[in-house]
């Protein structure tokens, strides 16, 4: 399906829970060349997807999208990504692929996809860029959690996420933490803000992986081409789903088209709502908005036309799912 492809320039953006990855994603897209054709996978954790609504939001004409929810889209020998990467493939037919593999993640497993056999004529695999908030090195769940160290120890391009957030040590700690951990010099570290990427930056070559060759999982299955789920919706209108694992639970909300959320409302409600993660497309009375928080403020984002209204939320802590279902039916209506 896809062999009538070849060197498509690869990139994976990775980056723990907020590192602000889909931020960067969107400013590329930005800067994409208007002859070029893009294509970008974005894999969730959770089981409702939310990145990709965000992005098709406001997408340039030339990118294509698809999103893996459900987790790492590399378990089971990585045949969810595969399977949506040959079909976004097929029809994008793109001069650049950017990966975005959930912040719960396993990089080495997203590389191992990549960098197998059969899709060496495939793909020109380019810099790896590693998103990470400097804030997060003096908190160790962040520093003794394997998967955000992984996703350093992949990168070629280590940027420095929310430099306009800092206080005047945050930038030095980080580089400390990456000296210390033998990241630097071989992996370049800069600092951004607001995800202002570099275009030039993609075009690196990809190493740090070659450095960590022996922690990448060889598969020799080719995964074919699958259909799409059909979403049933039971009477209720709704469907809520939830995923365990790495230390973190998500929760998500799909709600059919006929649900009208009344804006402020819901805006309150999201504000007070204290989780690691949040983001939500709704259908509301005046705009369609979407929500973003990753730590800081809420923040939102005026829409174009949704399909339906839907909500994933990520926490280290307990949370009280039915309670917040509860509260969130009473800022809608059917």
């Amino acid at each position: 399906m896809v062999d009538r492809l070849s060197n498509i320039k690869t990139n994976i953006v990775t980056g723990f829970l907020g590192a602000g990855k889909s931020t960067a994603i969107l400013n590329l897209m930005q800067q994409k060349p208007s002859s070029e054709s893009w294509a970008i996978l974005v894999n969730e954790f959770g089981e409702i997807g939310i990145d990709g609504g965000l992005l098709s939001n406001n997408v340039e004409s030339g990118v294509f999208i698809r999103e893996v929810p459900g987790g790492c889209m590399c378990c089971a020998a990585g045949l969810p990504m595969q399977i949506a990467m040959n079909m976004l493939l097929a029809r994008a037919k793109p001069q650049r692929l950017i990966i975005e593999p959930t912040g719960l993640g396993h990089p080495f497993e997203v590389m191992s996809v990549l960098a197998a056999d059969h899709y060496r004529e495939l793909l020109d695999l380019r810099t790896t860029i590693a998103m990470v908030d400097a804030r997060k090195v003096k908190d160790s769940r962040y520093t003794k959690h394997d998967t955000f160290n992984q996703q350093l120890e992949i990168a070629d391009l280590i940027i420095a996420s929310k430099n306009d957030l800092y206080d005047s040590s945050d930038f030095s700690n980080l580089h400390s933490y990456l000296s210390s951990s033998a990241l630097l010099p071989e992996r370049k570290l800069v600092a951004a803000s607001r995800g202002n990427l570099e275009l030039e930056w993609l075009d690196g070559p990809a190493t740090a992986w070659r450095l960590n060759k022996n922690k990448l999982h060889t598969s020799t299955e080719l995964a074919l081409d699958a259909p799409e789920p059909e979403i049933e919706f039971p009477a209720e209108g709704f469907i809520r789903m939830s995923n365990h694992g790495e230390g973190f639970e998500s929760y998500g909300w799909l709600f059919e088209s006929t649900f009208t959320f009344e804006s402020n409302e819901v805006s309150a409600l999201l504000e007070q709502t204290k989780v690691d993660r949040l983001k939500a497309l709704f259908i509301t009375s005046t705009v369609n908005i979407g929500f973003n928080y990753a730590g800081d403020d809420l923040e939102e984002l005026t829409l174009r036309d949704l399909p339906d209204s839907r909500i994933e939320i990520i926490s280290s802590t307990g949370f009280d799912a039915d309670a917040f279902e509860e509260n969130l039916l009473k800022t809608c209506s059917r």
